[in-house]
């Protein structure tokens, strides 16, 4: 018995490990939007938001997945960076409780369980899953030689609706579009608010931000222009789909939202983490809900 319980609390904490290492919470940034792109695309489909508990299912394990898949690499190729900079020197693949080959094989787990998943999903969506992958592993080699790497993030992120929308309807439509350069202008705006913290440290390492070539003033404007431009694209998307008040209420929650979220950051350079984390998990989430009472 001592045995099981000594192998299973071992299971336990490695769990917690890997879950830390991929920042597992960080979920709910793209986790809304894929179901949203799949409420939208089912309700012009069918007239109706629910798209099946299969798909539910399937697209959860592949939003995950793909995610596991991205922070995996990012952990993985980003080691030498990690260990040197104070705020990541104790990442579970910095400080050995993750190793390196726990690691490549996390990756290549969730590889394999992306592109058989969208295999059940529809043809397009496994002709996709490759590519989405090699755009997923992109973003860590780019903060290497270009500041896009923001954007590239974004892209990441933004990839999520189109996913949605390809589950449902076997098609990328115009709509999905605008939702996804949304989201991608969303994420690469609070990435940029989120990298002022390693500014100086990317300066000193040869790293490239748009913090460390254009400094923290300049940043934030231009993470200001990268929201409103979200907001812009959102309410294409909702135009586009043409949808009603509840989805015009999301696009304005958001616009609220991400308002508040400069103005913590502005106040005070400590509230990035609240600003990050707490604003954005909330938008998400709320944006979901919205569009939510909008198909029923």
């Amino acid at each position: 018995m001592k045995s099981k319980e000594l192998k299973r609390n071992i299971f336990v904490e490695k769990l917690s490990h890997f879950s830390e290492l991929v920042m597992f919470k960080h979920s709910v940034f793209s986790l809304p939007f894929i179901f949203i792109a799949m409420l939208v695309a089912s309700y012009h489909d069918s007239g109706s938001g629910w798209f099946g508990w299969k798909l539910l299912f399937l697209g959860t394990l592949a939003a995950i997945s793909a995610r596991n898949f991205a922070m995996g690499v990012n952990r993985y190729l980003d080691r030498d960076i990690d260990i040197l900079n104070p705020r990541t020197k104790n990442r579970p693949s910095v400080d050995g409780r993750v190793s390196n080959a726990q690691m490549m094989g996390f990756i290549i787990v969730n590889a394999l369980l992306f592109i058989g998943v969208a295999y059940f999903i529809n043809t397009l969506a496994l002709q996709l899953s490759v590519p989405i992958l090699i755009v997923l592993g992109v973003y860590t080699v780019f903060k290497r030689f270009s500041a896009a790497a923001h954007l590239i993030l974004g892209v990441s992120l933004g990839l999520a609706p189109i996913a949605g929308v390809v589950a449902v309807s076997g098609e990328i439509t115009t709509w999905s579009v605008y939702l996804a350069v949304g989201v991608m202008f969303w994420v690469a705006g609070f990435d940029l608010l989120y990298s002022l913290q390693d500014m100086e440290f990317d300066k000193a390492n040869g790293l490239h931000s748009i913090p460390s070539r254009f400094g923290a003033k300049n940043t934030m404007h231009i993470a200001k222009v990268f929201h409103l431009l979200a907001v812009v694209f959102w309410a294409w998307f909702v135009m586009d789909a043409g949808m009603g008040l509840w989805a015009q209420l999301a696009v304005l929650f958001a616009t609220v939202m991400l308002t508040y979220e400069h103005y913590l950051v502005n106040k005070d350079f400590t509230k990035i983490d609240k600003a990050f984390f707490t604003v954005n998990g909330y938008l998400g989430f709320v944006f979901l809900l919205f569009i939510i009472m909008e198909v029923i």
